[in-house]
């Protein structure tokens, strides 16, 4: 039987999940593939991954091929503080403004377009731009008003406090819904092998359970790689919520709902693969 291929995004919103296995701590039979979410989303539908984080929308729009892994997720319940739109002007005075937005993940892109027509009110001109971390100076030379970020480079540019006003995405969500955000999930193609996947799932619990009872290691790790500072870290890897519960699930509904209505994804429903 082929060794399932695993997807991991190499920021440090994912250090909770995968340290334990990248420190042999927990055992997981796979191949770990690295890559942006936006690379991620597409080896995952081409067939190129077994499983992997994807954005949600990655799993609105092709639910036909995937399972989702229950209980696990990268959700806030109010601020995430790594999907941020950052802005030269007040965000409601954004109407016809050129706003940049990453090109690394497409939930962050389409609850971006939500807010802007149907929380702020607001019709800005979208142009889709790199935005990692080390595209952040580049940034500077492209005009605009207002700029999405997301993961770690969202840390950065908020601590270089280079714009006056900011957005965090979760907390413009939770204001508007009252519904926790699910950013990204784990999900499995339907044709990979059950057992193995259902394998790999207990793993990726496993080394949750030991990421979240060791947030201060991961924050040291985190602040080493980044160059973040260590406190911002603990604080932002403490406010991420790695569940998928009730109150999630029906945060995420709620999302594929409104996109759905707007068009943005099919209208579908969620699969999980069973429980080993």
């Amino acid at each position: 039987m082929r060794t399932l291929r695993l997807g991991r995004i190499p920021w440090i919103n994912c250090y909770p999940v995968y340290t334990a296995i990248d420190r042999g701590i927990v055992s997981a039979d796979a191949q770990l593939v690295t890559g942006t979410a936006a690379d991620l989303n597409d080896l995952l539908a081409a067939g190129e991954l077994d499983v992997s984080v994807v954005s949600a929308v990655e799993y609105a729009r092709n639910a036909a091929a995937y399972h989702l892994l229950p209980d696990l997720a990268i959700t806030s319940d109010g601020p995430v503080h790594s999907v941020m739109l950052f802005s030269r002007r007040p965000i409601h005075a954004l109407d016809g403004a050129t706003v940049l937005r990453t090109a690394s993940s497409r939930t962050s892109i389409l609850l971006l377009e939500l807010l802007c027509k149907h929380r702020w009110q607001v019709k800005p001109k979208f142009a889709t731009v790199r935005a990692e971390s080390s595209d952040l100076d580049s940034l500077q030379g492209f005009p605009h008003e207002a700029v999405l970020v997301i993961g770690d480079a969202a840390l950065v540019l908020a601590a270089e406090a280079k714009y006056p006003y900011a957005a965090d995405l979760g907390s413009a969500w939770k204001d508007w819904t009252g519904l926790p955000f699910v950013f990204a999930v784990w999900a499995a193609r339907r044709e990979a092998d059950h057992r193995a996947v259902q394998r790999l799932h207990q793993s990726l619990l496993a080394s949750r359970t030991w990421g979240l009872d060791h947030l201060d290691d991961l924050a040291d790790l985190a602040a080493a790689t980044t160059g973040i500072g260590r406190q911002v870290c603990r604080d932002y890897l403490a406010d991420l919520d790695y569940a998928l519960s009730y109150r999630h699930l029906a945060g995420l509904t709620d999302f594929f709902r409104r996109l759905a209505q707007d068009g943005l994804v099919p209208d579908g429903s969620l699969s999980f693969i069973t429980a080993a």
